[in-house]
């Protein structure tokens, strides 16, 4: 696949997620995708997944976690199989209100025409804060 499918298939799949639309999203993965978002053990949806089951995962927990108020991605890199995006992501953590507010950086792997391995890095002393009824509102 050249670069700028590869582009489009990864908009594609945020165009899905914006929509609500986890099994759009999930279509666009191979079947034994990877799908890995680093960070602390506060942070609910954080860990290393594997498989569609394992991104789907991701996705019920992120939604349990989060009340997601605004999610974007910006700007949008390709070299060979990989996608690389910047965006911004602000939330609610729902179990103690408190907001997360954090950009990212989003690398796709594609294999195919397909999403084969996802990696997500933020602020994630930021985000697990936000999940710590004791500490001070993230920022």
């Amino acid at each position: 696949m050249n670069e700028k499918t590869n582009i489009e298939t990864v908009q594609e799949a945020y165009a899905a997620f914006g929509r609500g639309d986890i099994e759009g999203v999930l279509a666009a993965l191979t079947g034994n995708v990877s799908w890995n978002m680093p960070g602390a053990p506060a942070i609910p949806f954080a860990g290393q997944r594997t498989g569609r089951e394992g991104a789907a995962e991701f996705f019920r927990l992120l939604n349990e976690s989060d009340e997601v108020l605004h999610f974007e991605p910006r700007e949008f890199f390709a070299k060979g199989d990989k996608v690389v995006v910047l965006g911004v992501y602000r939330a609610r953590a729902r179990s103690t209100g408190k907001m997360i507010d954090s950009e990212w950086v989003h690398i796709f792997t594609l294999e195919s025409g397909k999403v084969s391995g996802w990696t997500e890095f933020c602020d994630t002393a930021a985000i697990a804060a936000a999940y710590r009824s004791d500490s001070v509102s993230a920022r």
